[in-house]
């Protein structure tokens, strides 16, 4: 089987997530927390589905025998070795409270292998995009990450998960970690971080318990603008950690947070 251009899937991927972008930015307009605690919950859910339900329908359409593994769809097989990577609200908490920090993240693997990431951060109007082996842009145009620095003169992005239990993990590597570097940075989405790194806007960024649709397409275009993205020793990007930064710097980071161990909350 002929491996499909990566630039038509790269096509693909934009549309699918303007679109879908375009849906829940519309969808977010109708939201008010302040109403009732269940409601707004019930409604970001809808817009959630509807979005993710969108862009499988793009995708789906123009290539109907691709996998698709999306946050509120789940999995569908495929039979051509692409499999799309959906989140199609990433940043929920900020998208109920009317906020700008949210996005659209759509990637394609081939046989198992990322080759192409969209995020969409409609609010905002910017889109971050790569093609494996081609560099990471921003609306169109280069971007790269920043240059090394110590651990100690770094910016780093990190997230928070919603069960207690692993949120007092998560506070606990924070104490060790906050000392230790020049400042840190919540945003509440992980496509924004991956993306933040990828432009020099912050100099790494780590999280426990993200999936794969969460770092699917910031992990490429992270890593095609210069940055290192991985777990612990050595493996890829897992539930345990999401960490990027650029070399050197990831080493020092991991270096700090492994012994820390992970805040599963089993």
């Amino acid at each position: 089987m002929t491996n499909p251009d990566p630039r038509e899937l790269l096509d693909l991927a934009l549309e699918a997530a303007r679109k879908g972008g375009e849906l829940a930015a519309r969808g977010q307009r109708g939201i008010s927390v302040l109403d009732t605690k269940s409601s707004p919950t019930d409604v970001v859910t809808e817009m959630d589905r509807a979005t993710e339900k969108l862009i499988r329908d793009v995708l789906l359409g123009a290539r109907p025998d691709d996998a698709i593994l999306g946050e509120e769809g789940g999995a569908a097989r495929g039979s051509t070795g692409v499999r799309w990577l959906v989140d199609p609200i990433d940043g929920t908490v900020n998208y109920l409270y009317g906020r700008a920090e949210w996005a659209v993240s759509v990637a394609a693997e081939v046989d198992g292998e990322t080759v192409v990431g969209v995020v969409e951060i409609p609010v905002r109007g910017l889109t971050y995009s790569a093609v494996r082996g081609q560099g990471a842009r921003r609306n169109g145009e280069p971007i790269s990450a920043a240059a090394p620095v110590e651990l100690g003169m770094a910016l780093v992005a990190t997230g928070f998960g919603y069960e207690a239990r692993r949120r007092r993990k998560q506070a606990q590597v924070l104490s060790t970690v906050l000392p230790r570097v020049r400042d840190i940075r919540r945003v509440g989405s992980a496509a924004i971080d991956l993306c933040a790194v990828a432009e020099g806007s912050v100099n790494a960024y780590y999280e426990r318990g993200a999936y794969p649709w969460d770092w699917g397409a910031g992990a490429l275009i992270a890593t095609e603008a210069g940055a290192r993205v991985g777990g612990l020793r050595g493996t890829p990007p897992n539930h345990d950690l999401l960490l990027a930064a650029v070399p050197g710097l990831f080493e020092q980071l991991h270096d700090l947070l492994e012994p820390l161990g992970a805040d599963s909350d089993d």
